[in-house]
């Protein structure tokens, strides 16, 4: 190991008959290494590649968006894929919801706390407390009848799991900016 070092006998290859080569030489190190710079190399044009890039870019995403749009499996974000969540859009989607509407009745309230009068802002108030607390018991009995549904529907426990936080963030946003979009009417029955 320490000693002097002897000369190694030189390894003869053994050909197996039945292995076929590949057909053609190993390519030298120095060739290989400038094919692989000529791969990675950009364009000379920085511009050009620049704009190549956002062209791509934009095209990716526009064939998102349709395919999110579209309502495909395959175009969802990870936070929207999977049977469990589909079938939660859809329960959601189905009804009626005054959650939907409560940015517009907290804007409404906000601007009208800025009137002068004293009885206003207490009836403003009151109201506002008035419909958080129907609006609440509204979004409980959705989130335990969609819990039901969803435990007679699936019987896997990955299916189930984060549905009640995904409905009660669906419901409150406007029915028209859902995304991916409603694919039942009010009133109907989810698939």
């Amino acid at each position: 190991m320490f000693g002097k070092k002897q000369k190694s006998q030189p390894i003869t290859p053994t050909t197996d008959e039945s292995a076929e080569g590949k057909g053609r030489p190993t390519p030298s190190r120095r060739d290989s290494e400038a094919a692989r710079k000529t791969r990675v190399k950009v364009s000379n044009n920085s511009k050009e590649a620049k704009k190549a890039s956002r062209d791509r870019a934009r095209l990716d995403r526009e064939r998102s968006r349709k395919g999110m749009m579209a309502g495909d499996e395959r175009y969802l974000q990870a936070r929207d894929q999977g049977p469990g969540k589909a079938f939660t859009r859809d329960f959601v989607d189905s009804r009626f919801a005054l959650a939907e509407y409560f940015i517009v009745v907290a804007i409404l309230v906000l601007a009208l706390g800025f009137v002068p009068v004293q009885a206003i802002q207490f009836w403003v108030t009151l109201g506002f407390f008035a419909f958080t607390a129907i609006m609440v018991v509204d979004v409980i009995i959705m989130v335990v009848r969609l819990n039901r549904a969803a435990t007679k529907t699936f019987t896997k426990p990955a299916d189930l799991k984060g549905l009640t936080l995904y409905a009660v963030l669906r419901v409150m946003q406007f029915r028209r900016l859902r995304l991916p979009p409603p694919r039942v009417k009010r009133g109907g029955l989810p698939k």
